[in-house]
């Protein structure tokens, strides 16, 4: 060989062959982000989000977001507490980039269907879900109602009922009926003062679902007037796409927000068991310590301890039980009625 062709040196034998993605080392360091700002997150549609910002002078500021390639398949929900970097000014065309998100404190979870295990969180860090259900025309939907309690329950959120058309028939059988979970409820007709339900609604952020026929769109534009011209604008990102089937969150006029769920019709439950059920009343929580590993906390299962509490204790109590193990139908662990 040559020395002209042997003339390379050891330099040339140490060269980092380029990759695919350049030649600048790899390296498992994120960016702290520290200059991020905070933001909430108001509405989601295709990939892009708005995210209510503080503005200059305090005001609020709502700005359109995609999210960032470093939080993988992480994906953003309404309520969501985020922080952002880019271009924060809300001008028409810009665009910011979400770089964390928050721990949920609570969220409202479904699948599609029973037999689908794979959840869906719909809204995060909400307070309280508000199911709205009218006393009759239509009748009450009894198996959705109860499927709204297990997943207010499972996620975190206290459930509240608003019980429409209360001038065509009393509410009593329903708050008979739950009596036992004392849940919160407020019987509302169409002429009837919003007084008691703005108190409810105050300083919370509230989720309203119902059924299509139990008046939810009235209530929602009755509670903030001009709503669904509202919604009409805050989903507007993007391309200027209209949402109609996502959640979106708008201010309440005196204080606290409210959600709309458009696209919420039933609640899948294949990802809640009878212990998340369970976690959600301290007193039968307590008791069950008794019961043994496998118990499903049915009639069916002869060494369940809150039989024998609810037979110890007041009526409340075992009219309390009853009302448990008919959420546990909802779950699919007791036979349907």
């Amino acid at each position: 060989m040559s020395r002209k062709m042997d003339s390379r040196s050891d330099e040339d034998d140490v060269r980092v062959r380029a990759s695919r993605h350049g030649s600048r080392p790899r390296t498992r360091t994120r960016p702290t982000h520290e200059e991020a700002v905070p933001g909430l997150v108001i509405a989601v549609d295709r990939g892009r989000m708005t995210v209510r910002v503080e503005g200059p002078g305090g005001s609020p500021v709502d700005v359109t977001a995609m999210r960032a390639r470093e939080l993988g398949k992480h994906g953003v929900v309404v309520g969501d507490r985020v922080r952002l970097v880019g271009d924060t000014t809300g001008r028409t065309d810009s665009l910011a980039r979400i770089v964390t998100i928050a721990d949920r404190v609570t969220s409202l979870r479904r699948t599609a269907d029973d037999t689908d295990p794979t959840e869906r969180i719909v809204v995060a860090n909400a307070d309280q879900l508000v199911v709205v259900t009218s006393i009759a025309d239509p009748e009450p939907a009894l198996g959705f109602l109860d499927r709204c309690l297990v997943a207010a329950y499972a996620g975190g959120l206290s459930p509240l009922l608003v019980l429409t058309k209360s001038d065509l028939a009393s509410p009593q059988p329903l708050l008979d009926r739950y009596a036992g979970l004392e849940v919160d409820a407020v019987p509302m007709s169409r002429e009837a003062p919003l007084d008691e339900l703005v108190t409810r609604l105050r300083d919370q952020m509230s989720v309203l679902v119902g059924q299509s026929g139990v008046g939810k769109s009235t209530l929602f534009n009755r509670l903030i007037p001009g709503a669904f011209r509202a919604i009409g604008d805050v989903s507007k990102i993007g391309k200027g796409r209209h949402t109609s089937s996502s959640a979106v969150l708008l201010d309440l006029p005196e204080s606290g927000t409210l959600i709309d769920t458009p696209g919420i019709r039933s609640f899948g439950l294949a990802h809640v068991t009878p212990q998340d059920v369970l976690a959600a009343f301290d007193d039968l929580a307590e008791a069950a310590v008794d019961c043994p590993p496998a118990c499903g906390h049915t009639a069916a299962d002869p060494e369940c301890a809150l039989d024998p509490w609810a037979a110890q204790g007041t009526p409340a109590a075992r009219e309390r039980l009853g009302s448990f193990r008919r959420l546990l139908t909802a779950v699919g662990q007791l036979p349907r009625p």
